[in-house]
């Protein structure tokens, strides 16, 4: 079973070169892609597709499909990629859990991450391997995208712009970091957990934030991943208010006591302007009481 460490020992002065250094031995350098999915049969296989044609890979890879309970077949869908890829099934308990189920059977030190209508780029893994040659003091990466909405490509706004190094104020106002676009050691887990299985939506933000407090995200500044939206399961567009998930991830960093000084006040004012916004929502729309309740639960963190 993968150990997850709790976030009580988690520590801003942490070496993060020393983790790296000692982590995991180097012939042990497989590269493990998950792609969680829930339904999707014809988007997952085409992202399956994109992850066979990879190319100069030096690195083995293995590849996970982790299927959330969906209603169709895809056993059948997935098993003619048979034996690149490895077919798991369990019960619908969201994409949260359907990662760590991939995180948890798998075996590589370096974990990539496909969401199902996502499609990844020729070289996009071998780039960031070389990446990691080349600089061998970071743990994560990612790469830019391209973004598909209704089959039309759109250009992302500059506040959109994907960050490098230590960012974690940026990450506080927005999720800037892909889960299709990033490759993790799996050392990194063991530091922070794994994705937050309570939360429905903004899971991925929620462990930005907490890798953000304690590491530099590396960035290829090329676009090799594809992003596809607007398909009507699309969480960010199936959950209403997503905010409110994203306060509950920076209370719960607060609570953890992992940010310094500096990310402390940093949160402290994204919560504040946050909370405020959404509150002020809930009472246009006559839901006084969860306004109160938001306003109570960040006037405790501000105590």
């Amino acid at each position: 079973m993968f150990k997850v460490l709790s976030l009580s020992y988690l520590h801003p002065e942490v070496n993060y070169y020393a983790l790296r250094a000692g982590s995991v031995p180097s012939d042990s350098a497989m590269i493990s892609i998950i792609i969680p999915t829930f339904n999707r049969v014809k988007l997952v296989q085409e992202a399956v597709r994109s992850v066979l044609r990879q190319r100069n890979l030096q690195e083995e890879f293995e590849v996970f499909v982790i299927d959330d309970g969906s209603t169709e077949d895809l056993n059948e869908a997935i098993a003619r990629f048979s034996p690149n890829v490895r077919y798991v099934r369990q019960e619908h308990l969201g994409v949260s859990a359907a990662r760590n189920r991939g995180i948890e059977e798998s075996s590589g030190q370096w974990l990539a991450f496909l969401d199902s209508d996502d499609l990844w780029l020729p070289g996009k893994l071998s780039a960031q391997m070389k990446y990691f040659s080349d600089h061998p003091e970071m743990l994560l990466c990612q790469t830019e995208e391209i973004w598909i909405r209704n089959g039309t490509r759109i250009n992302p706004r500059k506040y959109h712009k994907k960050p490098e190094g230590h960012c974690f104020a940026p990450l506080l106002e927005r999720c800037l970091i892909s889960p299709s676009a990033v490759v993790i050691n799996r050392r990194v887990f063991e530091m922070v957990g794994l994705f937050d299985e309570s939360l429905p939506a903004c899971e991925d933000y929620d462990l930005w934030l907490r890798i953000g407090c304690l590491l530099p995200f590396g960035l290829i500044d090329k676009p090799l991943v594809i992003k596809r939206g607007g398909h009507p399961d699309q969480l960010s567009s199936s959950i209403p208010a997503l905010d409110r998930y994203r306060i509950h991830a920076i209370l719960k960093l607060l609570r953890s006591g992992s940010p310094d000084s500096t990310q402390k006040i940093a949160a402290l004012e994204v919560l504040q302007k946050k909370s405020r916004i959404y509150a002020e929502g809930c009472r246009k729309r006559g839901r006084a009481d969860e306004a109160d309740a938001m306003d109570n639960l960040v006037r405790a963190a501000l105590d």
